[in-house]
């Protein structure tokens, strides 16, 4: 018997996510703008399975053949002719929604793998018996051939992403460990070269060893083009390596990506997204991570726009390293009422701030006031789809230039919906509580996260001229009593010296920031809510983290002692945090459920939050933000790992309470996205039910136009790398 965790259940939720209403507002070049923006995003999605896992994209043209000539209806007889029974086809369905939905065949929250839920005959017998197979016989066995055995594979490394024996990684070769992400990241430091946009492949010739660094792009050149005065092209000598890098990487999809953007362009509302559109194209044609930023320089000076957009190679929680972005888009108009009240968390930021628990002088010199909106989602291309962004990712913009929040209102909506009988780890008492506050309190919680919590915090740096940002020879580090003496050097950045833990810890700290602001009665005001309304949002905030905390321990792997998901490692912490504590605040005991099997309980003393828990997380954050602030990287990693321990010592057993954990965990929820279409001079909305059968019939549709070249240029870009992974 499989282990659980590693396939989607049949009853697994899947919602339709609606922006009908917000779509039809849109004028019609509005509604054009979004829709070749759409089509950008979908088709640089598409690049996500190649940064997920060798497999991953013979899987999505194998199940993209099959639908394209069969719909989901019309494949159930064929399952029910080779013998599938009902909950078998629906397991097959719910596979391929999983891929989808995940742009690959490991989870996007959590970064373990899935494979289908039947047994590997039913799912051969099926493609098989497929009118795609019985038309083209051959293509489609060697199709099936090229995946089948890695499709079904859980042999250690394979169960999730990793580096080196850690787990899968196409960002990296197969050949490539720990120190060899290190030393490619010096090489790309002293190049001035951002690791966003890359993937490293290590090679040996004649007992040298040789990387290649390659970049994302339309283009192949090496050469200097359009105007660039020399190319970050070529071979360069460091150290006693060799580093060569390339341009080319998904080049078919960078090509896509950049001609809807052109589209897109001629459809823009003001010169500022013009001259954004312009810069991504450029990013995307030569791999240029400058053009990218300079895109997002427009992006953030186009203020509160109707359709809002973002695309590139932006989060890195999936890089084993902490430093590659995986791609992603969306497309989403705006929610004006929502963004009222985002509007006015904006304008108390400045009053907000100085509450936090550092010295002045480790908070930004002046706050940069970001565009914060409520967005409905339209689009949204990548692995996954959060509930709220800060973006740009780029330390240098978001310090001295500015960045955006976006709350996507449509997504909240759906995705924190709770039934109270899959309720777990609470008492009884509390569920009811739970359940009518957990959307309000986490709409607070998303709003102080995103623009308090990643908008604060000052880095200190010293640039390549020796200037500093700081006064080095007086300023006081509030931890020790002693001047600062450590910082930012160059083109050194949070992700490249925090690396593996860089997103976590931010998203720690960002979580932290909401859980303390969150008991100042003026935010809770803007939000809605006073007297004891506010003081049951705050409560169940509170408890909500550390429930997460312990649901967090689903995402840690015993084996490698490693966590796969930053925001679970993070609420785990600040878990850890409270318990330690002490005086009662958290509580967390192991029983016997109704049903005789392993049960937990999490309660959390409502009366201590503003004294006991606010002393805590005030302590804790000050710790966050210093060490982040100075560069700390050695005592970083000793406060955050310290917390971040799993065991079976101590007052709690952590890994006894994972198989708890485990037992009762309740499958992620899987969004079906709409699709756009030009008619005429009309952009139409075409919509899809929320089922398994909706969600591949939307996949099916996206790409109907170019099909059999997209999913040619896919193997291609596949087959290219086959042996960089053994």
């Amino acid at each position: 018997m499989v282990d659980s965790q590693y396939f989607l259940p049949n009853d697994v939720g899947i919602s339709a996510l609606d922006c009908r209403e917000a779509f039809r507002l849109l004028s019609p070049q509005e509604k054009k703008y979004a829709h070749y923006l759409s089509r950008a995003a979908w088709y640089g999605g598409l690049v996500v399975l190649l940064q997920t896992s060798p497999e991953s994209p013979n899987i999505f043209v194998l199940l993209q053949k099959v639908f394209r000539k069969q719909t989901p209806a019309q494949l159930e007889k064929v399952a029910t002719s080779v013998g599938l029974s009902s909950e078998e086809y629906q397991a097959f369905l719910v596979y391929a929604a999983g891929l989808y939905a995940n742009m690959g065949n490991y989870k996007s929250f959590g970064d373990t793998k899935f494979i289908p839920n039947l047994p590997k005959d039913k799912f051969k017998a099926l493609i098989s018996a497929s009118q795609a197979f019985q038309e083209q016989p051959a293509e489609m066995k060697a199709l099936w051939d090229s995946c089948a055995c890695l499709l079904y594979s859980l042999e250690d490394k394979q169960k999730q992403l990793g580096l080196g024996n850690k787990g899968i990684t196409t960002y990296f070769s197969g050949n490539c460990g720990l120190e060899d992400a290190e030393v490619a990241q010096k090489f790309l430091d002293s190049k001035k070269l951002s690791a966003y946009n890359t993937r490293l492949f290590k090679k040996e010739d004649g007992g040298k060893i040789c990387y290649e660094v390659r970049l994302a792009s339309a283009v192949k050149q090496e050469c200097a083009v359009n105007g660039e005065c020399e190319s970050c092209c070529g071979t360069f000598c460091f150290g006693d390596k060799d580093f060569t890098v390339t341009r080319g990487d998904y080049a078919p999809l960078m090509e896509k990506v950049s001609f809807n953007l052109q589209q897109a362009q001629s459809c823009a509302a003001n010169e500022n997204q013009k001259k954004m559109i312009e810069n991504y194209r450029r990013s995307f044609t030569l791999g240029s991570v400058d053009a990218h930023k300079e895109g997002s320089r427009y992006w953030i000076k186009d203020k509160g726009p109707i359709v809002e957009s973002y695309i590139g190679f932006i989060e890195s929680y999936r890089d084993p390293f902490g430093s590659r972005g995986e791609f992603e888009g969306f497309v989403a108009v705006v929610n004006k009422a929502m963004s009222e009240r985002f509007a006015k968390l904006v304008s108390s930021a400045e009053v907000l701030l100085p509450e936090l628990p550092w010295p002045k002088e480790f908070e930004k010199d002046t706050f940069l006031k970001p565009d914060f909106t409520s967005l409905d989602v339209l689009t949204f291309a990548g692995s996954g789809i959060p509930a709220g962004i800060n973006i740009p990712n780029y330390d240098d913009i978001r310090q001295s230039e500015g960045f955006k929040n976006v709350s996507l209102g449509n997504v909240l909506s759906v995705a924190y919906a709770t039934k109270k009988e899959k309720l777990t780890f609470l008492k009884e008492e509390d569920k009811d509580l739970f359940i009518k506050w957990k959307g309000p309190s986490f709409e607070v919680q998303v709003g102080l996260h995103e623009l308090l919590g990643h908008g604060s915090g000052k880095l200190f740096v010293q640039d390549d001229e020796g200037k500093f940002n700081f006064d080095q020879t007086k300023l006081i580090n509030p931890e020790t009593g002693e001047r600062v003496t450590s910082w930012y050097k160059g083109s050194e950045t949070w992700d490249s010296k925090f690396s593996t833990i860089a997103s976590s810890y931010e998203e720690c700290r960002a979580e932290c920031v909401g859980l303390y602001l969150c008991l100042n009665p003026q935010v809770l005001s803007i939000f809605g809510t006073e007297g004891q309304d506010a003081e049951d949002v705050i409560y169940i905030n509170w408890l909500s983290m550390v429930r997460a905390g312990l649901l967090g321990l689903e995402f840690y792997t015993p084996e490698s002692k490693s966590w796969r998901q930053a925001h679970m490692q993070a609420r785990f912490v600040i878990l850890s945090v409270l318990l330690e504590a002490g005086e009662g605040l958290v509580g967390l005991q192991e029983v016997t459920g109704q049903d005789g099997k392993p049960d937990a309980v999490i309660t959390l003393d409502r009366s201590k939050i503003h004294t006991v828990g606010k002393d805590a997380i005030n302590r804790f954050l000050r710790k966050l933000q210093v060490l982040k602030a100075t560069a700390d990287v050695e005592g970083g990693r000793a406060l955050y790992e310290k917390y971040s321990t799993v065991s079976d010592s101590g007052s709690h057993n952590f890994l006894r309470l994972r198989e708890t954990v485990l037992l009762r965990k309740e499958a992620r929820k899987m969004f079906v996205q709409a699709n756009t279409r030009v008619k005429g001079e009309e952009v139409e909305l075409v919509e899809y039910e929320g089922s398994a059968a909706g969600l591949i019939t939307s996949f099916v549709e996206r790409f109907e136009g170019d099909a059999e070249q997209l999913e040619q240029e896919l193997l291609e870009l596949s087959k290219r790398d086959t042996d960089c992974w053994c």
